[in-house]
């Protein structure tokens, strides 16, 4: 009984702890991005922005949000500055003007490409790249948001259960050497670097963010491009500086 009540109290003690070490900055910058976002490892503010406004089909398959349609924001301090880097899912239509917001309060953009082809609505995805204020920089994105119909939710409800997956999890965890995650129906594996900087964060709903990520669709029969996206081993100072590549099975 007293190591149980021990380990009660330590687990108390630590949480409280976690709870005390939280940086107050990063909930000033959720209730100024419209959007609140969970501190990762590292001191990492990750706020997950999925596209779940966005009823997309590829050759008539629904695309879940959790495959292919999740945007974020990433923000890290950097000395009495912070840094923000994130990919934003955009239509075709949103494109023009988010990046006329961004470009307009000093964000960088520094990729705009697509994950996918034929999908409709079309979407477009876009890395930005900022540094400075870490306020006044949510205070650009969120305006910059405003131009799309991203949904912006302080203090979102916990999502449902994920549905059920119609596939054989267990003998993929085994072949790719990993446990899956259920994402929203999407079945997801994470494969964290090893001897990298771990400043850099990553994309997904990810915990840590320097990884390779697989991700497959519940249905066996759907078709969809697994892709692995790689985080740059160091990161510059400024935009010019960011070297990071995807690449798609």
């Amino acid at each position: 009984m007293r190591p149980l009540l021990t380990a009660i109290i330590g687990a108390i003690v630590l949480a409280s702890a976690a709870a005390a070490s939280a940086d107050p900055v990063w909930d000033k910058v959720g209730e100024v991005l419209g959007k609140s976002g969970t501190e990762m490892p590292g001191g990492v503010y990750r706020i997950a922005l999925p596209r779940t406004d966005i009823k997309a089909t590829l050759d008539g398959v629904d695309l879940k949000p959790g495959f292919a349609l999740g945007g974020w924001l990433a923000f890290q301090k950097t000395g009495d500055a912070a840094m923000v880097m994130g990919d934003l899912v955009l239509t075709a239509e949103e494109v023009k003007p988010v990046m006329a917001k961004l470009l307009a309060t000093g964000i960088a953009v520094t990729a705009l490409h697509n994950h996918l082809l034929r999908n409709q609505p079309f979407t477009m995805y876009m890395h930005v790249y900022g540094h400075g204020d870490a306020v006044k920089l949510a205070t650009a994105l969120h305006n910059a948001l405003l131009e799309s119909k991203t949904p912006l939710v302080v203090g979102a409800p916990a999502p449902a259960a994920p549905p059920p997956i119609d596939l054989d999890t267990a003998a993929l965890d085994q072949i790719l050497g990993a446990k899956g995650t259920n994402n929203g129906g999407v079945y997801g594996f994470r494969y964290p670097a090893r001897g990298a900087d771990h400043r850099c964060r990553n994309d997904g709903s990810g915990r840590d963010g320097l990884c390779h990520r697989h991700q497959l669709p519940a249905d066996r029969q759907r078709q969809g491009s697994n892709h692995r996206r790689f985080c740059p081993d160091r990161i510059g100072s400024g935009a010019g500086d960011q070297d990071a590549a995807e690449e798609r099975d």
